[in-house]
């Protein structure tokens, strides 16, 4: 079995995975006693992602193996898909691959015969960080229907914003975007921040990915803050119930001002804490597969 997008799993299997990782949150114990390997393969930098699944497979008792492309014979000329193959060879139990194609898997799940779970394909999909983040919200608020979040920033090179959407609306969330009209993307109901921050259950906050769009460079850092970063002044907008979220890496003092980070409404660390129990949820549903 793989994971490769959420629109393939259906919303039992999603609330299944989120049950699992909070089993393991409160201490179930699977142990594979060393006999399963993990190779994590990141042909995109990554700390969060990489290393919690890294940890999550420890926790599992599984082996791991840590790719790292800028010593590879990618620098001779191979390809994604031969280094895949070849750690296929090796007898790794499965793939944890993020790459910067969308939907890269494509080329792989006919010819690939171990599982690969998607840690991220370019702009389109990032799986287990929308896991986390559900988890995260249903911890909060224990449900989904009808909870409004307004995702802000730079949406349109986000995969962790696709991927969300998708599946919170799915899930009944009533889903909002904001910030500059560089990224605002047909089809999704784009709002002013300060029109709606008061009515929202969840403000979830993204980065601006310079590397994906030099043209984003000339909007500055200060700029950006003052008009669609979240500062205590727009926090103290938000209802008394509701919380801060961001995927990360943040960037302090652009997208989220630096006291608001580990503010009393702030779930971000929790995010990360919570993305070790998904992951292990994860690599446990393929394994068992």
């Amino acid at each position: 079995m793989n994971i490769l997008k959420l629109s393939a799993l259906s919303k039992k299997e999603i609330n299944d995975i989120i049950d699992l990782a909070e089993e393991f949150k409160n201490g179930k114990k699977v142990n594979y006693n060393h006999e399963k390997t993990i190779a994590n393969l990141f042909f995109e930098p990554s700390t969060r992602t990489h290393y919690s699944f890294d940890m999550a497979a420890l926790k599992l008792g599984c082996n791991t193996i840590n790719f790292d492309g800028s010593n590879s014979s990618l620098k001779k000329g191979e390809t994604l898909y031969d280094t895949i193959k070849t750690f296929e060879m090796f007898g790794v139990d499965a793939l944890v691959i993020r790459a910067t194609e969308n939907e890269y898997y494509n080329s792989l799940i006919n010819n690939i015969n171990i599982p690969i779970i998607n840690a991220g394909d370019g702009t389109g999909n990032h799986p287990s960080q929308s896991l986390l983040d559900l988890m995260t919200i249903r911890e909060e608020f224990g449900k989904f229907e009808g909870l409004k979040i307004a995702i802000v920033g730079d949406v349109k090179h986000s995969r962790v914003a696709h991927s969300n959407i998708e599946i919170m609306k799915r899930l009944g969330m009533e889903v909002y975007i904001s910030g500059p009209e560089e990224f605002r993307e047909d089809g999704y109901d784009f709002k002013n921040l300060d029109d709606i921050i008061s009515d929202m259950d969840i403000i979830m906050l993204l980065r601006i990915q310079r590397e994906r769009d030099a043209k984003l460079e000339k909007l500055t850092n200060e700029e950006y803050h003052n008009l669609y970063g979240l500062n205590s002044e727009r926090v103290n907008k938000m209802k008394a119930s509701a919380i801060i979220m961001h995927p990360a890496p943040f960037n302090r003092n652009i997208e989220i001002a630096d006291d608001v980070v580990e503010c009393s409404k702030s779930r971000i660390f929790k995010q990360i804490q919570n993305g070790v129990y998904i992951r292990m949820a994860l690599i446990n549903k393929v394994l068992n597969k």
